[in-house]
């Protein structure tokens, strides 16, 4: 059965929508009345660099906090972002197998991850490996929606999700432990210890998942997963204000899959490694240096053979962030390598890009005004500018009007310029950058119980790569694509009593000019409902999200339809003692049967129960 809905449909849902709100933007606020109202204007830093609420962004951003993550406590950073505003999801299994995030309609490789500030992603495929991190190691995630190249420089064309440890909590130290299971033989642990002394922070993690899995193609065997990860955290504030310090988040375990029906299994690391120094130079000037490593490591066993693909990012980034009253201007450098160690036979194992970025947030109220301009200089592909430009306008005290435009590139991968192996696959050192230009219109209502926000926006990108058949089984990158995508975004959420109801409502246009053709693996509709409410010592929720139909292409173009799907997952939770409770999730409760990349099923009804200790 296929679940469609047309735009009108999109229109009339949107309507109804509007007294809700985007998964878990409501977080607590300082206030001087006695019921400590909450508000739904998170800040966020990833848009702007800067902390700022989520209207004075000026742009469409999400946030997912802990309560959210704690609610719902998901067994994949998948399933918390599939159906948010803007963003589609298309995974090859469930369980750790490989899984693409597309943001705006734009490619898994067009969008950036970051991990508080670190850019994690493999430099041969050029995009992240989703399907290794434990949602469960991370505190709250913002989704920043279109461009951001002049602030982050390659592949934040469609958009940047960084996801934030915990810094550790004031006091005395707090333990946390979770420990369950559920379908598919499916184990679970986690524990942490958080606090401070002096003026030092700390934080301290470890978490383990494995599964027997289930069938990721048609009768096929299960297809086990399991992780292992920890993280550390730590800093030390001084009596001038001068801070530093360290971070350190490793993850490791084995995936099992299918590679053209035959089975394989691969080994994989990932690691974000950082140290930091901020340091107040003067009143209005505050001064941060950051140097960090990143590493994707795989190694895949094959019926045939073996291959090998480790990827290390090394970051040197320098922040100044001057302060002049109702103004902010930002000025850094950036010195990213890249490198590679791979079983393939590369021209080139290694990179360098030099940049250097400044950013203007000029308040003239009821006017604000975005500038940004970055110039990156890449050793690989050459030199590229990218600016943006958004502008803000109070309509009154409840409503902002927004608009901006903005420039992004792609930076060819690894795979792209230099692969090569014994099957005459080759890639191209010729390859230009991809680019695009973006514009967003949009308008959002902040209350205090509730808001709503509706973006429009475009973008056209060009140089697409797509790597294209050359005959004798054999294939190379070129550059004749171009993709047009257009959409309309709605988020709208409430905080009532003892009521938290979120709503994302998605129609996107994502075209390949050349062909007319829909992008591969993309749904244009997408509806997420979220409700969740608070029973005394008992909580219960469920989230409803609903795609129409997408296409897989074969080697000449022709599409094949994947079927629209609508899933349901509920929750409910007991805190049955102080410092005690327990979490029962159901995930795709009505078993529905789907696929969002050919041949390859997701699970079906699975249960999970824990236990938790802690605050």
């Amino acid at each position: 059965m296929t679940t469609s809905f047309s735009p009108r449909g999109l229109a009339t849902l949107a309507v109804a929508a509007l007294p809700l709100a985007p998964l878990s933007q409501a977080i607590a606020a300082t206030s001087d009345e006695t019921d400590s109202l909450q508000t739904l204007t998170p800040l966020v830093v990833t848009a702007t660099l800067a902390p700022r609420t989520a209207d004075e962004s000026l742009a469409s951003v999400t946030v997912l906090d802990e309560a959210t993550l704690r609610r719902q406590d998901p067994t994949s950073l998948t399933d918390l972002l599939r159906g948010q505003p803007g963003v589609d999801v298309s995974t090859s299994g469930s369980f750790g197998k490989s899984s693409s995030v597309y943001i705006r309609g734009t490619s898994n490789s067009q969008s950036l991850l970051m991990i508080d500030g670190i850019r994690l992603r493999s430099a041969t495929l050029g995009e992240p490996a989703w399907q290794f991190l434990d949602p469960r190691l991370f505190q709250r995630a913002e989704i920043v929606r279109g461009p951001r190249g002049s602030l982050y420089g390659a592949d934040a064309m469609g958009g940047v999700i960084q996801l934030f440890t915990p810094e550790g909590e004031a006091g005395a130290p707090t333990p946390r432990i979770s420990v369950g299971g559920g379908s598919f033989d499916t184990q679970r642990y986690s524990a942490s210890l958080a606090g401070s002394s002096g003026g030092t922070r700390y934080y301290f993690a470890g978490s383990h998942f494995s599964t027997d899995g289930v069938p990721v193609v048609r009768d096929g065997d299960d297809k086990g997963y399991d992780n292992t990860a920890g993280l550390v955290r730590l800093s030390h504030t001084f009596d001038n204000d001068a801070e530093v310090g360290v971070l350190a988040l490793r993850a490791r375990g084995n995936t099992e899959f299918d590679s053209f029906g035959t089975p394989a299994e691969a080994d994989f690391v990932q690691q974000v490694a950082g140290v930091y120094g901020e340091l107040p130079i003067m009143e209005r000037w505050r001064s941060r240096l950051t140097l960090s490593e990143s590493r994707d490591d795989l190694e895949s066993l094959y019926s045939w053979g073996t291959t090998l693909f480790n990827t290390r990012t090394r970051t040197v980034r320098w922040d100044n962030t001057l302060d002049f009253g109702a103004h902010e201007v930002v000025l850094g450098a950036e010195y990213m390598t890249d490198s590679v160690t791979t079983s393939d036979d590369y021209l080139r194992d290694r990179r360098d890009n030099t940049a250097v970025f400044a950013q203007g947030l000029l308040d003239f109220s009821p006017v604000t005004v975005q500038a940004s301009l970055r110039h990156d200089d890449n050793q690989a592909f050459g030199e590229e500018v990218t600016g943006g430009l958004a502008l803000g306008y109070d309509l009154d005290a409840h409503h902002t009007l927004r608009a901006s435009v903005g420039t992004a590139f792609k930076a060819p991968t690894f795979n792209d310029l230099y692969y090569r192996d014994q099957w005459g696959n080759v890639g191209n050192p010729d390859l230009e950058a991809e680019t695009s230009t973006s514009y967003e219109l949009g308008v959002r209502g902040q209350y205090r119980h509730y808001f709503w926000d509706l973006a429009l926006h475009q973008t056209e990108i060009d140089n697409l790569i797509q790597w294209k058949d050359q005959g004798n089984f054999t294939s190379a990158p070129e550059q004749v694509d171009r993709a047009r995508i257009r959409g309309v975004e709605l988020s709208a959420g409430a905080e009532i009593d003892d009521w938290t109801l979120a709503a994302a409502l998605t129609y996107t246009d994502p075209e390949d000019r050349e062909t007319g053709n829909r992008l591969a693996r993309r749904a244009s509709q997408s509806l997420r409902l979220d409700a969740d409410r608070e029973l005394g010592d008992w909580s219960l929720g469920g989230s409803w999200i609903v795609q129409n139909h997408r296409f897989e292409y074969d080697g000449e173009g022709n599409p094949d339809r994947l079927g629209g799907f609508g899933l349901v997952n509920l929750r409910a939770g007991w805190q049955f003692a102080p410092l005690w409770s327990t979490r029962l999730t159901v995930e795709n409760a009505f078993d529905k049967e789907y696929e969002t990349a050919r041949d390859y099923l997701n699970a079906g009804r699975a249960a999970f129960l824990s236990l938790h200790f802690g605050g």
